[in-house]
């Protein structure tokens, strides 16, 4: 067996792709048997889940977990995450549901709250609040929340989560061939010069401070990310952009927004918490800085969420308003640049 390493960790390592080709002398074996034998640390329950949700092919088609192997087979494979039982504990925190049914959860995440434990916020995260939410109509706990993707702690916005893990592998899949329609809105420094363009290059960890993402020419040091954007509202300083995503890149619409030199609006980490773009009056540089203070996070909201429902096959959008403290500073520079020139 020649194993081809081909790992994708899209969205921020919620899933994996693997890639593997048959030995010329393997024999026939039941394809679930076989991947359990090959892949450390995964259960014959994950490897059936992700054959039923359609995420095991062999040579391009989806295959049941009864399949038999043959040699020269090349087998794809998209295997889900599941949660870490030890990292999650039941907190009673007020969440926004917007939709929920039997096997999945849509909510409208607060800015300022982390979707799972970790990197030393092991509680007061979504997945603390929605798992005991979860309980209270299944007090046996074995009905727990399956993250699909994920949105950074002050971002807002539209969020799916899973509630079984056949549901989360039907996701998954979605997630990773880009089947899924998003849309954010983000206020980012500068007049962009085109009404609509796409930024690429591939991110990865910056070499400097692991915390954070480069973009980066060579494909081997970060992931491929593509971000197409649309200019909503100019407001000669600031441009109010909606973006959609081809991929899923930690911090990807921030990092790209600040390579291409036009940093969202408050974003600490990537350099827009300055006073980037503008004039050098006082009452300006005023303006800004309450506007920061009305809005202390980066300017991101994931507005909007397509995708099929795992189980019935409908087609599933989700649409939310503008938080109320992005909404205030939009409406702010819209009055703002009805009576300041840009240029002066």
């Amino acid at each position: 067996m020649n194993e081809i390493p081909d790992i994708h960790e899209e969205p921020n390592e919620l899933y994996e792709h693997f890639r593997f080709v048959v030995d010329k002398g393997q024999g026939q074996l039941r394809i679930d048997k076989y991947l359990f034998a090959k892949m450390e640390n995964v259960s014959r329950n994950r490897v059936q889940n992700s054959a039923n949700a359609g995420n095991i092919l062999v040579n391009g088609l989806a295959v049941k977990p009864s399949y038999k192997i043959k040699p020269l087979d090349v087998i794809t494979i998209v295997l889900a995450h599941p949660p870490k039982d030890t990292e999650i504990y039941p907190e009673d925190i007020p969440v926004n549901i917007v939709y929920e049914d039997k096997d999945i959860l849509v909510v409208n995440k607060e800015a300022g709250m982390v979707v799972h434990p970790g990197h030393g916020n092991f509680t007061g995260t979504l997945q603390n609040a929605l798992l005991f939410h979860l309980q209270k109509s299944d007090p046996t706990g074995e009905t727990r929340p399956f993250l699909v993707h994920r949105i950074d702690k002050d971002t807002s916005g539209i969020l799916l989560v899973a509630k079984n893990e056949l549901a989360q592998s039907k996701l998954a899949r979605q997630f990773f061939y880009h089947t899924v329609d998003r849309t954010y809105v983000a206020l980012v420094w500068g007049n962009l010069k085109e009404d609509e363009g796409t930024i690429t290059g591939n991110i990865g960890r910056d070499v400097r401070n692991r915390l954070i993402m480069s973009v980066y020419a060579d494909e081997e040091k970060g992931r491929e990310a593509i971000t197409h954007y649309k200019v909503l509202e100019r407001f000669g300083y600031v441009c109010l952009t909606e973006c959609r995503l081809e991929t899923g890149r930690t911090h990807q619409i921030r990092v790209h927004f600040r390579h291409i030199g036009h940093p969202l609006f408050n974003d600490e980490t990537y350099g827009g918490n300055e006073i980037l773009k503008g004039t050098t009056f006082t009452k300006y540089k005023q303006f800004v800085q309450n506007c920061f203070k009305l809005l202390p996070r980066q300017a991101l909201h994931a507005k909007s969420l397509g995708f099929i429902h795992p189980t019935d096959g409908r087609a599933l959008h989700f649409d939310s308003e503008y938080p109320a403290d992005l909404a205030t500073v939009i409406e702010k520079w819209r009055a703002y640049s009805q009576y300041k020139n840009p240029d002066e």
